[in-house]
């Protein structure tokens, strides 16, 4: 995976929160808000990517927080959070550079998949993971019933900002960069969802189908039957 990483150092001292890191994939698609840690038991920094409170709950019963997007290799892993700490590091002794580490820059291959999914009362469509070069997965990305099509939104969190009509203002954690990568990628999990929504279709009316050659099957039955007298 080709990336490129910027790190901002958090100068509070009583916070364990030590830094943000900002990765970009291929100068085509950006993840911020991943933290850089310290453990309070031994001193040692580690990466804490982006997450959501989800509806689970522990065997304790407190909110399950999970990663909006990580990577899914161990080598994948490995390699980013440890340039993102070495990155750290020397930002800390030298200072914020014009650019941050960079690693051969070109724009990232990637594959998707979706699940329709509709609830009442809700403009959901649909829940679309994007999977980038098979080492890192992006998840809770929605697709949006809008006023004549559906649309692609992207994780995102509320900010403490307001807009003039007293609304919260929502900032997304992770998006395309580029234009053309931004319709590439959104017109790819578009095209996912039509196919989803399609075979969906299909199954269902193959399973409609099956009851009805089954209902048919048992009246013609019923109606071939032999009528016994009663004694």
């Amino acid at each position: 995976m080709k990336y490129t990483i910027k790190v901002n150092e958090v100068k509070k001292q009583d916070s364990n929160v030590k830094g943000f890191a900002t990765v970009v994939f291929g100068d085509s698609f950006k993840i911020t808000n991943i933290a850089i840690v310290q453990n309070k038991e031994n001193g040692k920094l580690f990466v804490s990517m982006p997450r959501y409170k989800s509806n689970e709950k522990d065997e304790n019963g407190a909110t399950v927080f999970k990663d909006v997007c990580n990577p899914i290799t161990s080598d994948f892993r490995e390699e980013l959070y440890g340039s993102i700490l070495a990155e750290f590091e020397r930002v800390k002794d030298q200072g914020q550079p014009d650019c941050g580490y960079a690693k051969e820059i070109e724009p990232p291959q990637f594959s998707v998949t979706v699940t329709p999914y509709e609830r009442e009362g809700s403009n959901i469509r649909g829940l679309a993971r994007i999977y980038f070069e098979d080492c890192f997965i992006v998840n809770n990305v929605n697709i949006l019933q809008g006023k004549e099509k559906v649309f692609v939104s992207m994780p995102s969190y509320r900010t403490k900002q307001k807009d003039e009509n007293g609304r919260d203002i929502y900032q997304d954690i992770c998006y395309p960069v580029t234009k053309d990568f931004r319709a590439k990628l959104y017109g790819e999990i578009e095209k996912a969802y039509e196919e989803a929504k399609e075979k969906q279709r299909q199954e269902a009316g193959g399973i409609q189908q099956k009851a009805d050659a089954v209902k048919n099957t048992d009246k013609n039955k019923t109606s071939g039957a032999e009528t016994l007298p009663f004694r």
